[in-house]
């Protein structure tokens, strides 16, 4: 008999969640088209996107802007970062600090109501912030 090891890992468990949450967030949302989860190093955490995404290099450039946009909002004394919006001729992407877990990012369609989404971004990073915290303890 093979006797594994049916535990998770508490990274996997986290990822698990993480993405059950994530596709909450586009089920709630029609315009939602792809949402990740991106450790502040830049690894995608758990994800909802197409399979053209390069993921590895997706969660790098967020990571980038995430830590330059930081930067210039601590030269002009405007606080902690909470979130950066990018206006794509195809649509908003929002990315929204999770606390210590890392950023939301979320890619809609142009039909998106932008405030509708900010809200629902927020709430979502916040639970996702919360879950991570929850993790650890």
């Amino acid at each position: 008999m093979n006797f594994e090891n049916s535990e998770k890992s508490s990274a996997e468990v986290l990822a698990s969640k993480t993405r059950s949450t994530l596709r909450g967030l586009c089920a709630a949302s029609e315009n939602v088209e792809a949402t990740a989860l991106v450790s502040h190093d830049g690894l995608i955490i758990a994800s909802v996107m197409s399979q053209e995404v390069d993921a590895d290099r997706f969660g790098a450039m967020c990571a980038s802007l995430l830590a330059l946009a930081n930067r210039a909002a601590k030269e002009v004394s405007r606080g902690d970062l909470r979130q950066i919006i990018l206006d794509g001729s195809l649509g908003p992407m929002l990315l929204t600090r999770a606390g210590d877990v890392g950023v939301l990012a979320v890619a809609a369609s142009p039909a998106a109501k932008l405030g509708q989404l900010i809200l629902e971004t927020r709430n979502t990073a916040r639970a996702l912030s919360e879950l991570a915290a929850l993790q650890k303890d």
